[in-house]
């Protein structure tokens, strides 16, 4: 159990965006709870299969592993509305596949966001898009996680990458350019190059995994690498480099796309997930890698 006295990068996930539970959960939908209920009882000696983030959430823990007691760690929380005895088989997966999981919420049907805030959680990654909204109103970086089409284990290394505006920013950029359109846009950069932007609902998250990354030495051997993923590009650029220099925040790499497919990008950055905040581009990473749709901002109204 980690020292709640050293700083902790802690991310709760939902038991289907870890382990595979489609088969189940689709019982549940045409059979009800009590069928349900029935089959993960008895097959609660069965192992469940890697789901959507089991690959993330395996990198994640790893960071822990040699850790020095005085470094910060690492935490994952499983949220859950199975009930404790249906959420039994789910435990025995998580101690089957090794994974250093050891705090957990059974609601048996009711929403599970509400405990996400209490466990001072940065990130909760969840199969429902319904739960992420709800997380993403009341503060918290939330992401619906998706599988992606064709994916490989590229490193041991764990490389997470994020688009811009209402993400890491605020959506004022995001709005300006649906509006008026990219001269307008660029027009309303070029004269706030010097002003900083506000925040999105991933800045904490991406704050505390800066101070992960603060404890190893950057270059190739680091077991962390972020990457902005961005459709912005000059003049559009400065002003999001001069706020990541406010924020006192470190990003491997930025890529400034202006407009190309982020897909191909991502795959040749070899990310273990991208956050973005549209459906579009959501489509064009999942070709290639696991992906996080934030729905959140102008686009998603």
């Amino acid at each position: 159990m980690p020292d709640l006295s050293v700083p902790t990068l802690t991310v709760a996930i939902s038991s289907r965006a870890l382990f595979d539970l489609e088969d189940s959960h689709a019982l549940f939908e045409a059979e009800g709870i009590d069928a349900y209920a029935e089959h993960q009882r008895a097959h609660e000696d069965d192992i469940l299969e890697p789901g959507i983030a089991f690959p993330l959430v395996r990198k994640l823990l790893a960071l822990n592993v040699d850790a020095a007691p005085e470094a910060p760690h690492v935490e994952v929380i499983l949220l859950s509305r199975n009930s404790a005895d249906t959420g039994l088989r789910i435990f025995n997966s998580i101690q089957h596949h090794n994974l250093a999981i050891s705090r957990a919420t059974f609601t048996s049907g009711e929403p599970t966001w509400p405990y996400i805030k209490p466990f001072g959680t940065q990130l909760f990654l969840s199969a429902n898009p319904d739960s992420v909204r709800r997380a993403l109103e009341n503060d918290i970086a939330a992401a619906t996680i998706i599988p992606a089409r064709a994916a490989a284990h590229r490193s041991d290394q764990l490389r997470i990458a994020f688009d811009g505006d209402a993400v890491i920013f605020g959506d004022e950029g995001e709005r300006v350019s649906q509006e008026g359109g990219i001269e307008a846009f660029h027009r309303h950069e070029r004269e706030r190059a010097r002003e900083e932007m506000t925040g999105g609902p991933f800045r904490g998250f991406l704050a505390a995994l800066h101070d992960l990354q603060a404890a190893y030495p950057p270059g190739k051997d680091a077991p962390i690498r972020t990457a902005l993923v961005t459709a912005r590009s000059a003049p559009a650029h400065e002003r999001v480099i001069r706020t990541l220099r406010a924020w006192g925040v470190r990003l491997d790499e930025a890529l400034f796309l202006g407009g190309r497919p982020k897909g191909p990008f991502l795959d040749a950055f070899g990310a273990d997930i991208f956050f973005d905040d549209s459906q579009h581009n959501i489509d064009s990473a999942r070709s290639h890698v696991a992906a996080g749709h934030v729905p959140h901002g102008w686009s998603n109204r």
